[in-house]
């Protein structure tokens, strides 16, 4: 039962991104809602309300129908603008920032909460009109309190509109997309330094160790740590994962090390554990937020954008992500009563310096302008705090790779003599 919990709650993590998600889920209780005022109106709380205060029901059969049957399409038509500009919108971060931040916008909440009150109210109006039925002398059977629910729920819809507007308006902006990768990522780290042990944690060498293969496609979202972990009690065994979250996984290839030979069966259930999908969350994948905010300075700089503060805002954004970085170590070991039991490959921090450095020093090596904001970007890291001292090392050898790129690219001597200035501070900062 424990196991099936914890896949549960993996499974919704993941359905999470989708864009009908929390729209579903709305027109769902919208749907009941509808159903339960229906059976109210049956046991006369519309009489009650006529009763008490008879100024806030309608008390025409015709009225009603014709006030439920207008607020309805006036919300499909709202709710049809909405989705265009949601569209629009997907569109013109896809070709101005990168496709990756694309799952980022569609998993946006508020917009999904927006979308969802459209729908529920839709369909609690569209029921409730259901409800005005005939009787045999030719009557209305009048769900007056339904009726005023129904006309509350659109003036909430049109606040919610007039806030989707702000909102969109907000979200297509270049700060406000890398502000909002940034703070995802942020989010991530400052959880997986709550998770590590402030002592090294020793795990014995996997060389020897049975590899076992991947039998799904995708990429690799996350894992049920809680499972993975009773598993390893259970049958008295440690093991490595060997795949980096957030790569694309093929069939066939090797994703677990395990201490000792186990049977197919609990393979099956192991990798059962396993959460692939076919995109990527920032939420689950920090790097991903440099792979991300790395391209959106990339694309700032081609010549069909060529928008160079864009790229300078990108560098400031991955200064602050590379500052919580060096305080985070390379090896992930997940523990249990002092008991190291999986040990989960990460990508280090040398190669995620260089990935998003390869990128810069290829399309700005010759722009100054980038050259310096990243050589200032190097002096801020070697002043903070490193969780290993190596991490300092790493910085000084991508800022010797970065000066001899930018030596090669500047023909200006003056440009050159700035550059050098500012390499020549990094050994004495």
């Amino acid at each position: 039962m424990k196991s099936l919990y914890n896949r549960f709650l993996s499974f919704i993590n993941t359905i999470q991104g989708k864009i009908a998600f929390y729209p579903t889920l709305f027109g769902i209780v919208g749907f009941g809602f509808a159903m339960l005022m229906l059976y109210l109106e049956k046991i006369g709380i519309s009489a009650f309300v006529i009763e008490h205060v008879p100024q806030l029901v309608i008390n025409n059969a015709d009225t009603a129908k014709t006030l439920l049957s207008f607020l309805t399409g006036g919300i499909i038509s709202i709710m049809v603008f909405s989705f265009s500009m949601v569209m629009v919108l997907l569109n013109q971060a896809s070709s101005n920032f990168s496709p990756r931040v694309l799952p980022g916008l569609i998993s946006n909440r508020n917009h999904q909460f927006v979308l969802g009150i459209y729908l529920a109210t839709i369909l609690y109006n569209t029921f409730t009109l259901v409800g005005i039925n005939p009787q045999e002398n030719n009557k209305y059977q009048l769900p007056g309190f339904s009726v005023l629910i129904g006309i509350i729920l659109t003036v909430v819809c049109l606040a919610a509109f007039l806030y989707f507007i702000h909102s969109i308006s907000q979200a297509i902006q270049v700060n406000n997309i890398l502000d909002g990768i940034y703070k995802k990522a942020k989010t991530r780290l400052e959880y997986l330094f709550e998770k590590e042990s402030d002592e090294a944690v020793s795990f014995p060498d996997t060389s020897s160790w049975t590899s076992y293969y991947s039998t799904q496609t995708g990429y690799y979202q996350n894992i049920a740590v809680a499972n993975l972990i009773s598993i390893c009690k259970e049958e008295k065994l440690q093991m490595k994962i060997l795949i980096i979250q957030g790569m694309f996984v093929l069939e066939g290839v090797p994703i677990i090390q395990v201490s000792q030979k186990i049977d197919e069966a609990l393979v099956k259930k192991i990798l059962s554990n396993f959460n692939f999908a076919k995109g990527e969350f920032v939420e689950d994948n920090y790097t991903l937020a440099f792979k991300q905010i790395t391209e959106i300075g990339i694309k700032a700089m081609s010549p069909g954008i060529n928008d160079p503060g864009t790229a300078i805002s990108s560098i400031d954004y991955l200064t602050e992500l590379f500052a919580l970085r060096l305080k985070k170590n390379d090896k992930t070991i997940i523990t249990s009563n002092n008991k190291s039991f999986i040990a989960i490959t990460t990508t280090n921090f040398k190669e995620l310096v260089y990935q998003v450095m390869v990128s810069y020093r290829t399309y700005c090596k010759h722009d100054i302008i980038c050259i310096q904001k990243l050589f200032i970007m190097f002096k801020y890291l070697l002043l903070q705090k490193a969780q290993l001292p190596e991490y300092h090392d790493v910085l000084l050898d991508e800022a010797k790779l970065l000066f001899e790129d930018a030596q090669l690219s500047i023909q200006n001597k003056t440009d050159l003599r700035r550059i050098e200035t500012l390499y020549q501070t990094l050994s004495n900062p």
